[in-house]
């Protein structure tokens, strides 16, 4: 349940157990990366056993991958009103079935609906939560633990590749699919992992905290009601506001749109939207690019497994860099850099005319492919914040998933047009260039912003002006009170209790 306005947050402990919940967020969010890649092992079979196109079975990656970014906000609701445990137990449960349901599939069609968006809807309420529990576990550690949990992807990937074939080898793709949702109903036990922090310490005071402040309110709202106080004006108010709440408001609880005010916010989803146009695209051509400069099959399927190895070593190592005095305090200009060094390795690709060269490109690019996705979620934290963190994934995604759908699409088009898989890495790595390189000048604009806006304030607070006048109020309510009389001194201690205890003071 979410916290009352009376209470406070817990502190992270920023160790502990929190290190338990980096092993459940590893496991869930390898599934949710991972899964939707791992699967197309099968799509030949399943092509010839419906008679479609490569066209049409590819749609089933993409529908799943489209529903787990685009259900991003639906995610982050149920995070903000149940909690990240029951959501990702639920994930699970929907993944599991969907792939269950799957074996019984008569056409391409029913295959969409169950491996597409059920078991795509399933993994997006594993990866959501997931990555929201490591924001309330950590602060001072937080890169670190969220470069280990985004190392489940690659780790997932290289687990899922082979297990995948020898599934395919020995049960075909309906006995493979029976199996996989056996396996995917792991995300609940990583879930049941996922222990709300503080509820079983903060349990017995809350309830002292709650019996106590109810009994003064009572007290309070008696006498001020007898002598016609103006406490009642805010309580009163307070009902028709929640009287007035419609349908939008009250999502808006949940799902914070005020974010879209927020200019760092802005910045990060600019740059993000424009980078995923070309991030996912040179993943799926770099095994056929490798086929058509003529290499044998398994030397380019290798090329894959060279790139999942370094990406899995890359990604905590960059938590820790992050993590270090000189690049915590600059965090932004380092997911920057990162951006743009992607981008450079996909312009230099196509110089790459042997099979080393490709070996040396996919190092490259799982060093930055890592470097990336380990800072993905932790520049955006460093923006917005914890407590808002849960919104902000939620428009993230959702506004991330039409260019997740179009980058692909749109490197085949050039490929089909041009005959040559070189235009796609140059328009990969242009984009991806462009977008690091805009990220870099607007952070630069909005830290020099921060500096101003808090060198104002510190000069506001300096000001003896100000000072004088909170003084001179806090003269004139001592005088007011003084007037009033001695026979409202209790009521008004009374007052200022429950004022304090309410704000947390």
């Amino acid at each position: 349940p979410t916290p009352t306005a009376t209470e406070r947050a817990p502190s992270p402990p920023d160790g502990g157990w929190g290190w338990v919940v980096v092993f459940g967020s590893f496991v869930s969010i390898g599934f949710a990366y991972a899964f939707p890649k791992g699967i197309a092992i099968f799509f030949k079979e399943i092509q010839d056993f419906f008679g479609t196109s490569y066209g049409e079975i590819a749609w089933v990656s993409s529908i799943m991958l489209a529903t787990t970014y685009g259900a991003g906000p639906i995610s982050s609701i149920l995070v903000n009103r149940y909690g990240s445990r029951p959501v990702v137990i639920f994930g699970g449960l929907l993944c599991g079935i969907g792939m269950v349901s799957a074996t019984f599939c008569t056409s391409i069609l029913q295959l969409y609906i169950c491996v597409g968006f059920i078991t795509g809807f399933g993994l997006a309420l594993n990866l959501q939560p997931s990555v929201i529990i490591i924001g309330k576990y950590f602060l001072k550690r937080r890169p670190i633990a969220n470069g280990l949990a985004m190392a489940g992807s690659p780790v997932m990937l290289c687990t899922l590749a082979p297990l995948n074939q020898f599934l395919f080898d020995n049960f075909g793709w309906r006995g493979s699919f029976l199996i996989l949702g056996a396996i995917l109903l792991h995300c609940c036990v990583a879930g049941a992992l996922f222990r709300p922090i503080g509820a079983a310490a903060a349990s017995v005071k809350t309830q002292a905290i709650e019996e106590g402040k109810e009994n003064l309110k009572e007290e309070v709202t008696k006498d001020a009601m007898e002598m016609s106080s103006p406490v009642n004006i805010p309580m009163e108010t307070k009902m028709e506001e929640e009287g007035e709440k419609d349908c939008c408001e009250k999502i808006n609880q949940y799902l914070d749109f005020s974010l879209f005010k927020h200019r760092g916010f802005l910045i990060y989803l600019i740059g993000n939207v424009l980078m995923f146009l070309g991030f996912f695209a040179p993943i799926v051509f770099l095994a056929p690019y490798a086929k058509h400069i003529g290499i044998d099959e398994y030397s380019a399927a290798f090329l894959l497994s060279i790139l999942a190895i370094v990406d899995m070593i890359a990604r905590p190592a960059t938590g820790i860099i992050a993590n270090s005095k000189w690049v915590r305090p600059r965090i932004q200009y380092f997911f920057s850099f990162s951006i743009a060094f992607n981008g450079a390795c996909h312009l230099l690709c196509p110089l790459a005319s042997g099979y080393m060269g490709l070996v040396v490109y996919s190092i490259f690019f799982g060093l930055a492919f890592g470097m990336v996705c380990a800072m993905l979620f932790e520049t955006l934290m460093d923006l917005v914040g914890a407590s808002r963190f849960t919104s902000a994934v939620g428009l993230v995604t959702i506004m991330e998933c039409c260019t997740i759908l179009l980058g692909p699409p749109i490197g085949g088009t050039l490929i089909d047009t041009f005959g040559d898989y070189k235009y796609m890495f140059i328009k990969c790595g242009a984009v991806m260039v462009l977008a690091g390189t805009f990220l870099f000048i607007m952070n630069y604009y909005n830290y020099r912003m921060l500096a101003k806006e808090e060198k104002e304030r510190k000069a506001k607070e300096e000001d003896p002006k100000s000072v004088r006048t909170e003084s001179e109020g806090r003269n004139n309510w001592n005088k007011e009170a003084t007037q009033d009389g001695p026979e409202l001194e209790p009521l008004r201690e009374e007052q200022e209790g429950l004022k304090k205890e309410v704000n947390g003071t």
